[in-house]
């Protein structure tokens, strides 16, 4: 998938990169190699199975998980405690098991603790993207995976879903929908948040800077992401 240059403040390292991103109808998105949100096609290729390969960039590299078909079945909640409140989301881990296992993985592995969500948009797509540890958009932890639940997927308010480089090339970098969004059924949904909406129209209500293209970029508010906690049911 082709995506915009990332103009985010801190230079990326020199590996080959790729920018992790949405696509959008009509503003590009990018999550960049690091990870971005970017034009994307009006569908994606199926999920080839829950399977995590090793791929650069390693960013505060944990490890690679080994998918556990039980321990993936287990529901549970994430809580982001961050600097502009907590947001706490369920995960879909019925409909997205390989996606939400790896965002357990990396949770209970504090990956992404002392970390910030990058990049904010206010038009025609309303996310806040976050889960890159350079903050560059160009981040990932070592590995990707495919990916899932994206027959019929649509993007409300309240959405998690994971942002990408094209099709199965899913790593750490995710984002939520603080506003109802159009986009291509690209993006594999993972999560609903259930508290915290609010904590994300803040964030939204404070702007951003247009570094990237009017209504994307950096938030104003700083979104600085403390630590996330699992908790299960």
């Amino acid at each position: 998938m082709t995506t915009p240059p990332s103009t985010t403040p801190r230079k990326a390292r020199h590996v080959k990169r790729t920018h992790w991103a949405l696509v959008a109808a009509v503003l590009p998105l990018a999550a960049s190699t690091g990870t971005a949100v970017a034009d994307a096609p009006a569908t994606a290729a199926p999920a080839v199975g829950c399977t995590y390969t090793p791929a650069v960039p390693a960013d505060n590299f944990k490890g690679i998980p080994v998918f556990d078909a039980k321990k993936a079945a287990q529901p549970y909640r994430a809580t982001l405690r961050t600097s502009q409140g907590q947001i706490t989301f369920e995960a879909l881990t019925d409909k997205a098991p390989c996606t939400t296992f790896s965002f357990r993985f990396l949770a209970e592995h504090d990956y992404f603790d002392r970390s910030h969500c990058h990049r904010l948009t206010t038009q025609r797509i309303y996310v806040l993207q976050c889960g890159d540890p350079t903050g560059t958009g160009s981040g990932g932890p070592g590995y990707s995976f495919p990916d899932e639940n994206l027959t019929g997927a649509t993007y409300p308010a309240g959405t998690v879903a994971m942002a990408n480089a094209g099709p199965n090339t899913n790593g750490s970098q995710f984002f939520f929908v603080w506003k109802d969004t159009k986009l291509s059924p690209a993006y594999t949904p993972f999560g609903r948040v259930t508290a915290g909406l609010d904590v994300l129209q803040k964030i939204a209500a404070g702007g951003e800077d247009d570094q990237n293209n009017p209504g994307d970029g950096f938030p104003t508010l700083p979104v600085n992401i403390r630590n996330v906690k699992i908790s299960t049911r």
